[in-house]
């Protein structure tokens, strides 16, 4: 039996999330091709036969421009020096820029081993694979470099048989059966928001905040309150929509997901509403008569 947490770090939208989901078999990240989407530490914890992964998925690095791409850069910087081993990943079809540079820059502070995933191999011509490897080896001594998709699923098996090699530990950190340590009620925020980045333009900014204020559950169905924050009245215009056909669209294709997290029917009732009006949500609440989520 072997154990430990492994750290997905790289820059924005270079598809951490997409592998730690695909790895899993469960969506327990939200994805998005706005860079910055991910704002938490979320573990994923993959079990087979003989180990127990910690995924540890982490918002993109990259050079901040504003308070919450520090706050941003902070928790991934965090992430790693509380792992066992780095996965790197660099996106294989993009040119090896100044934000690859910047993060392997970062690694030089780092006494653990490094593994570089040269990710989305499945976009580019097969000899290109071979001079990626040479341009990123000599900039770095990674552990190994290894070529794969995490959309595709190309060379995951041979991953995790990899990381099994770097492994220290040998008890398990969680029961069989969990997937992540986020809560349930989490992770049902974070479709909802992964639906607002994905239907809106980049007019919504990332300081939007998504929030499941109360579930129950009855007859094998949930029933979901959530709520949306913007802080201003013109944001909250774009997210309900004409007619309030934008927030019926988010709520459709979330309650989707939703179902398939969850393998129960889901009845999705959500709210737009200012930081002003959220924050009396007190009120808001009693006028519902939702139990707690079991």
């Amino acid at each position: 039996m072997k154990s430990g947490f492994v750290g997905l770090i790289g820059r924005p939208n270079v598809g951490k999330s997409t592998l730690m989901n695909n790895i899993l078999g469960k969506k327990v990240a939200i994805i998005s091709d706005k860079p910055q989407t991910t704002r938490n530490i979320i573990q994923g914890i993959y079990n087979d036969e003989d180990s127990q992964i910690i995924f540890v998925d982490t918002p993109g690095i990259h050079k901040p421009s504003h308070t919450l791409g520090k706050y941003l850069n902070r928790q991934a910087y965090y992430s790693m020096d509380d792992v066992d081993i780095i996965l790197m990943l660099a996106d294989a079809s993009s040119e090896l820029g100044s934000g690859d540079k910047y993060i392997i820059e970062k690694l030089q502070e780092v006494n653990k081993p490094v593994i570089l995933l040269l990710n989305k191999i499945d976009k580019i011509e097969k000899e290109k694979i071979l001079l990626k490897i040479t341009e990123y080896k000599d900039l770095y001594d990674f552990k190994e470099i290894i070529p794969i998709s995490g959309l595709k699923k190309i060379n995951v098996d041979l991953l995790i048989n990899i990381i099994k090699k770097y492994l220290k530990d040998s008890f398990k950190y969680y029961e069989d059966g969990t997937i992540t340590n986020k809560s349930m009620e989490f992770l049902v925020s974070e479709i909802i928001r992964e639906k607002v980045f994905n239907l809106t333009t980049e007019e919504v900014p990332h300081s939007i905040t998504c929030y499941v204020e109360k579930m129950s559950k009855h007859n094998k169905r949930c029933t979901i309150l959530g709520t949306i924050v913007v802080d201003r009245d013109a944001l909250k215009r774009i997210i309900v929509g004409k007619n309030g056909q934008m927030i019926k669209k988010i709520g459709m294709l979330a309650r989707k997901d939703i179902e398939e997290l969850l393998g129960a029917g889901v009845y999705l009732d959500l709210v737009v509403k200012t930081i002003e009006k959220w924050r009396d949500r007190e009120n808001y609440l009693s006028e519902f008569g939702y139990n707690e989520f079991e």
